[in-house]
């Protein structure tokens, strides 16, 4: 989708800008590639860049309560200065790439309820900056994270929300300022044992951190927050049993008080932590929507409402950009 927009802060007659995609759709670690298209106004105009920012609505603690704020979590010059003249098309072709550490905004072509990720672009005029075009960006899991929230829908969990928290993961190495939360509540077997479970992943070139954290309802630690930390390579989390090793660690909540069995081998381990948080202090609170999930027969069914983009772009991008960002 393309928001084609005059740059307001350039005044009437001013250069106009559109950002294509040729490829909306990518994974943490991947690129994102396209066009600036730009348009000459009334008058030349010295461009001094024209920059891309990859954009995420984040929620911030603030007091008592949580704000939201539009965090930039990449950024990349795609032009330096050059003269647009009056009426001018010019096109400025770009490749950005994407982090590893990326939230995940789209499963099975559909996007993820609570979360929304963006491009936008930057042109500066006479040391002036419109963020003048913003376009919806779909991140997909990786085939190694989608492994592990497959096992969840599996294992009878619900898709119940997602979000971004700012702030650091306690023990964890984190490039971005933000973590995402992808939150789980149980039905079947695990209905008594946990009230939802967050799953956080921190994705490098070499493999994902990936830290749970369940709100344990019955055991001998009832109504505490139990931690569980495993680090694994992508390669070894496509062939890792999920079902039976998340079934194992929730298992183990209720009858020991720990996260039963730890990983053998290369498959990572678990770390464990009954009282604390995994936030560092940064805990997050209520998801931003809920949509009730149609059993686990399958990703789509149980991971994502089919929310119409152009309402996710008004709800979490246009009025966060006239609150500033954060």
């Amino acid at each position: 989708m393309v928001f084609k927009r005059m740059l307001g802060a350039f005044g009437v007659g001013a250069p106009s800008v559109d950002t294509v995609l040729s490829t909306p759709r990518t994974q943490p670690g991947g690129t994102l590639e396209g066009e600036v298209r730009l348009k000459g106004g009334d008058f030349d105009a010295e461009i001094e860049h024209v920059t891309l920012g990859l954009v995420a609505r984040v929620e911030i603690e603030h007091g008592d309560g949580e704000a939201a704020g539009l965090g930039e979590f990449s950024r990349a010059q795609v032009s330096g200065p050059f003269t647009l003249r009056k009426g001018e098309d010019r096109v400025i072709d770009f490749r950005l790439p994407v982090p590893w550490e990326a939230p995940i905004s789209e499963i099975g072509g559909q996007p993820l309820t609570g979360m929304a990720v963006g491009v936008r672009t930057e042109l500066a005029i006479a040391k002036a900056v419109d963020k003048g075009d913003l376009d919806m960006v779909a991140v997909e899991p990786l085939p190694s994270q989608l492994r592990i929230l497959e096992a969840f829908l599996g294992l009878g969990f619900a898709f119940k929300s997602a979000d971004l928290e700012a702030g650091r993961l306690y023990g964890v190495r984190q490039e971005l300022p933000f973590y995402q939360e992808i939150e789980f509540y149980p039905s079947g077997r695990y209905a008594g044992v946990v009230g939802e479970v967050e799953v956080t992943f921190v994705a490098d070139p070499a493999g994902l951190e990936v830290v749970l954290e369940a709100d344990k309802r019955s055991g001998r630690y009832s109504s505490s927050d139990a931690i569980g930390r495993f680090h694994v390579s992508h390669e070894d989390a496509l062939h890792t049993d999920w079902a039976g090793e998340l079934g194992r660690w929730l298992d183990g909540l209720s009858q020991y008080g720990h996260p039963g069995p730890s990983y053998g081998g290369h498959h990572g381990h678990y770390e464990h932590d009954d009282h604390g948080g995994h936030h560092g202090g940064h805990h997050g609170g209520p998801g931003l929507g809920m949509v009730a999930a149609a059993g686990a027969a399958g990703v789509v069914g149980g991971l994502v409402a089919g929310e119409v983009v152009e309402e996710v772009v008004e709800e979490f991008f246009e009025g966060d950009e006239e609150g500033g960002d954060w």
